[in-house]
């Protein structure tokens, strides 16, 4: 999963919101903030004083000569009209469910007007900021420090965050009273990280990466008889990869193959030889040929960030997010939307381009961050597309995080965004045994240790070894519980941070563990100084979301129209036979293990090889259990899920 604000992929080492209808989602604002004073004639636009601007951390008054890019999202009409139509059209128990709006209809019943983007940029350029563009989403300037305190009614003042000394507003920004309605919220006053420089060109393919051997070629094949014993036996070797054909037996495809639906990937950048490695996986793995025009890509004008995105790692979540949807739905049109860097807005224009002009029915992302370091104001733009999106019948699928309840990675529990979003579908990861004859045997919950060989190679080390990665979940500290979550999420869960029930997530899970993960084919550098194609296995629930999309192709193909945005049928058939209920320990006490041979320096076994065991169904502080869990969600889609869909479903 890629993060930082600047994103991160979700992949693993290769190996808030609005209110919602029928349920409260707090915006999550700390308090000293809430109770700032809005100047007499002013509306505040709540969340956009970070949390991290407090007293403590002030350094004094930004200069008032410093510059300031920003956003000005706009509200457009009847935003609480919105947020109902949304969720009743995705709600299996409404009257209004299916019936979605063209994007033209969306457009004319709840986007901006004419007269509210003139009036929000003459007010803009009164305070003498410069408007540079204008759309249906927002309105962007630039301007002074000065022309920014003055437009927004703030001292703009520099605050510690960290190691790094970020500007931010001393209060929560505001906008003349006149325009409350016209204006969603402001981005940009604060500068973490840092603004875009733009027309940067695309690095050449990374670094190349292989795995060693010895592999089993499904789960269990091959036991490692030289290593030693874990859990009472011999563990057998890690799979080679997963292919198309495992997980659809898995996840119960059948005759399904996504024809007729579109799926569309976000993600930053774009790899400039995905439609070659693409084909090239597709016929080395007995996946179906692609058809002229099934996957096409949509790219901006120009790139930014590169160097600090790491753009050529991008490379690689991109191949992993198309050829994983296309292994489990051949059939589906895949239209890849690249954003012109892994910063928040041009991750946004990505998303609004998929929904402006209706390129797709589901949307696959594998990137996120930390919910600490979402702002509400970057948070409610992203929920205004997800909404939008769902009265158009498109749904959005977010991978939930690699780093488990994420103490490990940041000191503190806490789940990522925008998974977190009651607007999104969460997908957990798992640990996925397939075996002889494509058959499933179990699934844990992603969660991995790991012990590495001894010297003498006679015993792990530390056995059962290390947290290394495992599937993100847990309770939002700043969304509320939507209503598709009661009577499903615990109340141990709901309520883990309080008195109140929160969004807890993942909602849905998937086969994410890098240790029983999917083959990828992808054009690589190496040093050799060639530029080849070549396979390697890789997860996280990187892997999990485009997995979780192409299964919703499937089931899409079953319904006949568009499922749109899925949490209220996913939780409607909770506690069904079309959810494997998944758990840690699917063999009972017994510890469940792989042996994993590396090479070292990642290409080749002339710097020695690195075998380790590897412990599944261990995420940190998380747990797969019986029912609803913060691994897994309700569970995997069994055989009869996609087929489920063929009927209403209204109820569990």
């Amino acid at each position: 999963m890629r993060t930082s604000r600047t994103w991160r992929r979700t992949g693993v080492g290769v190996a808030v919101t609005l209110p919602l209808l029928a349920g409260t989602l707090a915006l999550g604002i700390p308090s000293a903030q809430a109770a700032d004073p809005v100047p007499s004639g002013r509306a505040a636009l709540a969340g956009t004083k970070p949390a991290w601007a407090t007293g403590s951390a002030d350094q004094g008054a930004t200069a008032a000569g410093n510059s300031v890019q920003a956003r000005v999202f706009l509200a457009g009409r009847d935003a609480k009209g919105l947020d109902a139509y949304a969720a009743a059209v995705s709600d299996p128990s409404s009257s209004l469910y299916g019936k979605y709006l063209a994007p033209q209809a969306a457009q004319a019943r709840f986007g901006a007007t004419r007269a509210q983007i003139d009036a929000v940029t003459a007010w803009l350029k009164s305070s003498g900021l410069t408007v540079t563009g204008a759309n249906q989403h927002y309105v962007t300037v630039t301007g002074d420090v000065a022309s920014a305190q003055r437009a927004f009614a703030v001292r703009m003042h520099n605050y510690r965050k960290g190691k790094h000394t970020y500007r931010a507003p001393a209060q929560t920004a505001s906008a003349p009273r006149a325009l409350k309605d016209a204006v969603l919220t402001v981005t940009g006053l604060d500068n973490a990280p840092h603004t875009a420089t733009h027309h940067e060109e695309l690095p050449p393919p990374g670094p190349g990466f292989r795995n060693s051997g010895p592999f089993s070629s499904y789960f269990g094949s091959n036991t490692a008889k030289s290593a030693p014993s874990a859990y009472g036996s011999k563990a057998p070797y890690a799979i080679k990869g997963y292919t198309g054909k495992q997980l659809r037996s898995a996840y119960g495809a059948g005759g399904y193959t996504g024809k007729g639906v579109t799926v569309a990937i976000t993600d930053a950048f774009a790899s400039p030889t995905i439609a070659k490695d693409a084909s090239t996986y597709a016929a080395r793995n007995g996946d179906k040929p692609y058809k002229r025009g099934q996957l096409t890509q949509v790219t901006p004008a120009d790139y930014n960030h590169t160097e600090d995105c790491d753009a050529a790692g991008w490379y690689g979540e991109e191949t992993l997010d198309v050829e994983a949807v296309h292994a489990v739905a051949p059939d589906a049109n895949v239209v890849y939307v690249a954003g012109a860097s892994c910063q928040d807005a041009d991750l946004l224009d990505a998303l609004n381009k998929v929904v402006d002009g209706r390129l797709a029915d589901i949307v696959s992302n594998s990137w996120g961050d930390i919910e600490a370091n979402e702002t509400p104001d970057v948070a409610a733009a992203y929920d205004r597309t997800f909404k939008l999106g769902a009265i158009e019948g498109i749904g959005f699928y977010f991978s939930s995080g690699d780093n488990g309840d994420e103490v490990a990675n940041t000191g503190k529990k806490q789940v990522d965004t925008p998974a977190n979003s009651a607007w999104v579908t969460a997908v957990g990861g798992t640990a996925l045994a397939v075996g002889k004859g494509d058959k499933y045997q179990f699934e844990t919950g992603w969660g991995t240790v790991k012990a590495n060989l001894s010297a003498d190679g006679k015993s792990w080390t530390d056995f059962p070894g290390a947290f290394t990665s495992g599937a993100g979940g847990g309770t939002s500290a700043t969304v509320g519980q939507p209503f598709y979550q009661r009577g499903v999420v615990p109340d141990s869960l709901a309520k883990a941070n309080g008195a109140t029930r929160m969004r807890t997530v993942p909602d849905i899970a998937a086969v994410a563990d890098p240790n029983t993960g999917f083959l990828v084919g992808q054009t690589q550098s190496w040093p050799d100084g060639s530029v080849k194609y070549d396979e390697y296995r890789i997860g996280g629930t990187s892997l999990a979301a485009p997995v979780i999309a192409g299964v919703q192709a499937l089931a899409q193909q079953a319904r006949g129209f568009s499922i749109g945005f899925a949490n209220p049928s996913i939780y409607a058939r909770y506690g069904t036979r079309t959810y494997h209920d998944v758990t840690d320990h699917p063999l009972g006490a017994r510890g469940i293990a792989e042996v994993r041979v590396d090479f070292a320096n990642s290409v080749d076994a002339s710097d020695g090889l690195l075998t380790s065991l590897r412990t599944l169904g261990r995420d940190s502080s998380l747990k797969a259990v019986r029912g609803y869990d913060d691994v897994t969600g309700v569970g995997t889609p069994a055989p009869g899920y996609v087929t489920s869909y063929r009927l209403p479903h209204r109820g569990h």
